[in-house]
């Protein structure tokens, strides 16, 4: 029989990507199942701790020996810290039913997930929202600690709009779930001493960064978008965003000073240049929005804007800038006097180490922006 040599077969690349597929899809359903098997026991031995100190009085310093006598019996395992027993008991004290917490979000999240949500939540309503937010964009626990610390919950869909008058019913809501109030935009990096236009690049930078802050299904489209109207204008966009989930351009405007009465009605332009230059109805693109981010808001200002203006827009604040690198700026008043628009391009504590065990797998996949 000839040897073939290195020659390869016809439909051998097609079956090794098969393979690959096959090994990995296994690879996370050996995860999964290790990582559910992990919190049943967690949240058993939390349930058995529980039951012996109600029902037989047993004392705090239980937990102490147990957690001696466990790393005793299993010197090579990690997780039996006092400190994560305790999160063990607090675990089956937040889900009370072990069969209904099977069934939710929360049990396909890694052990350390849980304990975020343990330590930094109050309520049972609101684990299970982050939770379920977690699993939805695969969010990494750095992630739902932000998420949690800056109040997603509270700000998802929470900036004024007149998106119920200016679209259709069924759209409108999908529109809201995109804006937030206010926006989160962390760590600028910015150091004294600081000039305005700095402070509009670092910013719009820090935008441009962090879509994450803009929420699932979010992409790029461009930064200083320029469109030619014809007979010499155009319009330059701050930033546009391309919602991939509701087929929608979003419009972002930022202004650094407070909301303006004229502010509303220029991106209403802009949104009106982009839905009837970059929309494709042809493709179901639904119709664009934009969002004005600004650093005040007036809540009667923004009805009245928002009540002008014939083109679906909402308004929000953002909020990012550190004390130290508010210390360095002007007063706020000068920096609306100063920044010109029209001159302007585009006019709580982790767990420990013990916490770790199998149940981190998942841990490190990738999230989507949130």
């Amino acid at each position: 029989m000839a040897d073939d040599g290195d020659v390869v077969p016809a439909g051998y690349a097609e079956l090794l990507e098969q393979l690959k597929v096959r090994v990995r899809s296994a690879q996370v359903r050996a995860a999964r199942a290790a990582n559910t098997e992990v919190l049943a026991l967690y949240w058993s031995i939390g349930r058995d701790i529980l039951d012996r100190q109600d029902r037989l009085g047993w004392g705090g310093k239980v937990v102490d020996r147990l957690a001696t006598d466990l790393r005793a019996a299993f010197p090579d395992q990690r997780g039996w810290s006092r400190r994560n027993l305790q999160y063990m008991r607090a675990f089956a004290t937040a889900w009370p039913d072990q069969e209904n917490f099977v069934h939710q979000a929360g049990a396909q999240l890694p052990w350390r997930h849980l304990t975020t949500l343990l330590d930094r939540l109050d309520t049972r309503d609101d684990r299970d929202w982050y939770a379920a937010r977690a699993v939805e964009d695969g969010w990494s626990r750095a992630v739902l600690e932000f998420s949690i610390g800056s109040g997603l919950r509270a700000r998802v869909g929470a900036a004024p709009s007149n998106f119920t008058d200016r679209l259709p019913a069924a759209d409108s809501d999908l529109a809201q779930a995109l804006v937030r109030d206010p926006y989160v935009f962390d760590t600028l990096g910015l150091a004294a001493p600081i000039a305005e236009r700095d402070l509009e690049q670092a910013l719009m930078d820090r935008l441009q960064a962090t879509l994450l802050e803009f929420g699932q299904g979010m992409a790029f489209v461009g930064r200083q978008v320029r469109l030619d109207l014809g007979d010499g204008y155009e319009v330059v966009v701050d930033l546009l965003l391309f919602n991939v989930e509701q087929l929608r351009y979003v419009v972002v405007e930022l202004k650094v000073g407070r909301l303006a009465p004229g502010d509303v009605g220029q991106l209403g332009v802009y949104v009106a240049v982009v839905d009837d230059n970059l929309r494709r109805p042809d493709m179901h693109h639904a119709p664009t929005v934009g969002l004005l981010l600004v650093a005040g808001r007036s809540d009667p200002l923004a009805q009245y804007a928002l009540a002008s203006s014939s083109a679906p827009v909402a308004v929000a604040d953002w909020a990012s800038l550190p004390a130290e690198t508010r210390a360095v700026l002007p007063p706020a008043d000068r920096i609306a006097a100063a920044l010109d628009t029209s001159t302007l391009p585009g006019a709580g504590t982790p767990p420990d180490d013990d916490t770790a065990s199998d149940a981190e797998a998942g841990e490190g996949r990738g999230e989507r922006a949130g």
